[in-house]
């Protein structure tokens, strides 16, 4: 259900819609680390058609979800040669033109990346800065979080890497 209210500012009235994404992918060696636009020094990467980039995979498809704009594996589909090792930025930016070609803006993402190892804090401010760029909005409405598993599951044995994304989109009316 959409939710409709009347800007306090501009006195105009917008549509407001959320959407949440979710994305995982298997940890192998061989692979570069791609991990919210930043390539990240590790003994493995995500296996994947393009990059692998959970992060920004899961972004994407909360904003196609928001926009209800079906979802990333429709856009950008793995049985593409065009994706094939396309990196996570790309096709961010493409969703984002996208959204606004239905006059949507992005208010804010947040995110959570589920992850045993490596640790990821000191790539997070950089993470930001390449999403917000993607993007094409303020590095304050960006927030990722990491967590671990306690060693549990697949993220907890160093198998994989998930990534939950939450979004706030806007038009005005």
């Amino acid at each position: 259900m959409s939710t409709y209210f009347q800007g306090v500012t501009n006195n105009k009235q917008m549509k407001i819609r959320t959407g949440i994404g979710y994305d995982v992918h298997q940890l192998v060696e061989g692979r570069e680390f791609w991990l919210g636009g930043v390539k990240i020094k590790h003994d493995k990467g995500s296996l994947g058609h393009s990059d692998g980039d959970a992060l920004i995979h899961a972004i994407c498809d909360a904003l196609f979800g928001a926009a209800n704009m079906n979802d990333i594996g429709y856009h950008f589909p793995d049985t593409s040669s065009e994706y094939k090792g396309i990196a996570g930025k790309i096709l961010l930016r493409r969703t984002v033109n996208l959204l606004k070609e239905k006059k949507y803006k992005i208010s804010n993402i947040d995110s959570i990346v589920v992850l045993q190892a490596p640790k990821i804090k000191d790539y997070i401010n950089e993470m930001k800065t390449a999403i917000a760029g993607a993007a094409q909005i303020d590095i304050d409405d960006i927030s990722i979080k990491a967590t671990t598993t306690e060693k549990l599951g697949f993220a907890g044995r160093k198998e994989g890497v998930a990534a939950y994304a939450n979004v706030l989109i806007y038009k005005n009316l």
